[in-house]
């Protein structure tokens, strides 16, 4: 019998949430999760999947509570693991330490999973209710389910522009159109992502490094759209950390080609969608890596095919409060005939950074313009 959500189920899915929310730096591809040991009304153990390959966030529960495990309840972000992988399924250790009831945010939509957690821990006697703060707990690990799901990383649009939209001047100057402090925020969500992308066009203007000095974090995986590989192997964003560049040149051409650039550069080959790289070929390429975020930073041709494909699911803009006149337009490349086809953007959140704005929102998918 499925004993229905006390009062304080919400109290401490919050907290697991909070726990998860730690190891966002360090799980990869693997979701972020939390979780939370109750006995008593007392807290006993607390744990979350700290760094990619060790333990999961129960067996670091259940290692903190030692023999208080018994008899409590788990509050866990994400159904218990029912299979080998890295480390042994959670859901048997659980049982095994003693759980009587557990109480789960969201079911994994991994198949390994999916469900088969919960059967083994109801197999087990444990009673199991699922679906406490599911919305926040869906949302704490949205890469991993589009990943999974999707088979395409969750996709984040940063864009710094002026009031009127424009991204850079008529000549092309485009530093620094935010302050310092936004700088650092753009920094800061670089870290939060697993690979940040942009055009050739971006690094030949700007010759720019991709990583993360003004925050702290880690700097993601460096992805480079490169159709005929015109940028040289000298260039900034190849110095630091790993860069995967994408080209249309085939696979027997990139072999000689390596060995010009630095060590912890990858060329990959990817199909001609009729514009250019394939977009979406090159989107399930990175999921296929295990890429859960993507943020993208490039200019107004690789934003409005990312757009027009419907391949953004969140945009990050700051907006500085100046007039830049006639220039480039974050998404000019796209001509629209009326105003029902424009891309709406929901959930809009604003806020101040200094001087400038920060504008946060959803993009839905295409069927749901």
């Amino acid at each position: 019998m499925i004993r229905k959500m006390t009062r304080n189920d919400e109290y401490y899915m919050h907290l697991a949430i909070s726990l998860a929310l730690r190891g966002s730096k360090d799980t990869l591809s693997n979701p972020m999760v939390g979780c939370v040991l109750v006995n008593n009304g007392c807290v006993v153990g607390k744990g979350y999947h700290h760094v990619f390959g060790e333990d999961h966030a129960e067996i670091v529960a259940l290692k903190d509570a030692g023999t208080d495990a018994r008899d409590s309840t788990a509050y866990v972000t994400l159904e218990p693991c029912s299979h080998y992988g890295k480390t042994p399924p959670c859901a048997p250790r659980l049982i095994e330490a003693g759980i009587n009831r557990v109480v789960i945010g969201s079911l994994d939509p991994n198949p390994l999973v999916n469900g088969k957690g919960v059967d083994i821990l109801r197999k087990g006697k444990v009673e199991v209710i699922h679906g406490i703060l599911k919305d926040e707990c869906d949302w704490l690990n949205r890469g991993f389910f589009s990943r999974i799901i999707e088979h395409r990383p969750w996709i984040t649009l940063k864009a710094a522009t002026g009031l009127d939209g424009k991204m850079c001047l008529s000549n092309g100057e485009s530093k620094w159109i935010t302050t310092p402090w936004s700088r650092r925020a753009a920094h800061l969500l670089r870290s939060e992502n697993d690979a940040i992308m942009v055009g050739k066009k971006t690094v030949l203007a700007d010759d720019p490094r991709l990583d993360v000095r003004s925050s702290f974090g880690r700097s993601p995986l460096k992805v480079i759209l490169d159709p005929r590989l015109e940028i040289s192997p000298t260039a900034k964003v190849f110095e630091n950390g790993k860069t995967l560049v994408y080209t249309l040149l085939r696979e027997d051409k990139l072999s000689g080609c390596m060995t010009e650039y630095p060590a912890g550069t990858e060329l990959s080959n990817a199909s001609n969608d009729g514009q250019g790289l394939n977009l979406k070929e090159i989107i399930f390429d990175l999921s296929a890596r295990g890429i859960n975020y993507l943020l993208l930073e490039g200019g107004p041709t690789l934003i409005s095919s990312f757009l027009k494909d419907g391949l953004v699911d969140e945009i990050v803009l700051f907006i500085s409060p100046r007039i830049m006149g006639q220039g480039i337009a974050m998404a000019d490349k796209i001509i629209f005939q009326c105003m029902e086809s424009t891309i709406p953007v929901r959930n809009v959140r604003i806020s101040r950074i200094g001087k400038d704005l920060m504008l946060e929102g959803r993009v839905p998918c295409l069927q749901d313009w």
